[in-house]
């Protein structure tokens, strides 16, 4: 049996409408205009400065013509200054950062898991202490400071003046309040019937705690662990009050002096020694990026 083709004029060909450019920006091309003028006004500085750390000997003035001239000279005058240990801050800079991140972190974890969901007196009065430290900001009590780690100098050298170990707990002691609420904020909406599945099953709130609710929680993790790692490396006032000694310093602390009075004419010093600085920064945010983008309670229900 055979069965008799269609004819082709019953068959329904969709014509391609023509192209139209006011159509199209005005749908969608407007938003590639934005984003084209945002990615010139983030990268124009970052740009800005590496061309200036390619230009031996010059100033930020002389760099206006980008990468006119293209030199490493700079970046290996870096580690060859004696009078400026650029690799001691480096090291400095990422242990006390990695340190800082990991401690915050960690208490800010146990702390908002404590506020989520344990029952205790005291409990109303401490999340408001924690909104309330929120509004003084840790420069305010720059003076306190000093005076509270030189004190404690004659006592413990060890965690006073002029400490790397001293410099980390007064990090940890201005982040821990600010970040333990936004993680106890992003803890509460983690599901509870979890939890209760967990102890119907037999676990405890420190196996419920580092076996179930930090892999759901991984996302403020991340994002608490970078805030932290970049505002420590970035910080300047503390850690040039706290850290005296030339080798113990931090990037943030050194690199002020090759644009100081005594050596001001390392600008190309100074852009090459903050583009090598911006590199561990951008290495954790692309690693944590997973976890940033990625779903809450994904494969929690498995």
């Amino acid at each position: 049996m055979r069965i008799a083709a269609p004819e082709t004029s019953d068959l329904y060909i969709p014509t391609k409408r023509p192209f139209n450019f006011r159509r199209w920006f005005a749908s969608t091309g407007w938003r590639h205009l934005v984003g084209a003028v945002m990615v010139v006004f983030s990268s124009f500085p970052l740009l800005y400065v590496l061309s200036a750390s390619l230009h031996p000997g010059g100033t930020l003035i002389t760099a206006n013509g980008l990468f006119s001239e293209i030199n490493i000279e700079s970046y290996r005058s870096l580690f060859n200054l004696p009078e400026q240990p650029y690799a001691d801050w480096y090291a400095n800079t990422l242990l006390i950062g990695s340190i800082t991140s990991v401690c915050t972190v960690f208490l800010g974890a146990l702390a908002a898991y404590s506020f989520s969901r344990m029952r205790f007196t005291g409990r109303r009065a401490g999340l408001l202490m924690l909104v309330l430290v929120q509004m003084f900001p840790q420069l305010l009590a720059v003076v306190a400071i000093f005076l509270l780690l030189n004190g404690i100098s004659d006592i413990f050298p060890m965690i006073g003046l002029d400490s790397q170990i001293g410099l980390i707990m007064v990090y940890l002691g201005g982040a821990l309040g600010v970040n333990t609420y936004l993680m106890y904020g992003f803890f509460n909406t983690v599901p509870a019937s979890i939890d209760e599945a967990a102890k119907i099953d037999g676990a405890g709130h420190a196996r419920i705690f580092f076996t179930i609710i930090l892999r759901l929680v991984a996302p403020i993790l991340a994002v608490v662990g970078l805030l932290s790692f970049v505002g420590t490396t970035n910080e300047f006032v503390i850690a040039s009050i706290v850290l005296i000694t030339p080798e113990k310093q931090t990037l943030a602390v050194g690199l002020y002096q090759f644009v100081s009075q005594e050596f001001s004419s390392n600008y190309s010093v100074f852009a090459a020694g903050a583009v090598l600085a911006a590199l561990p920064v951008m290495a954790l945010f692309l690693w944590l990026q997973k976890y940033i983008v990625g779903g809450l309670t994904a494969g929690s229900v498995k």
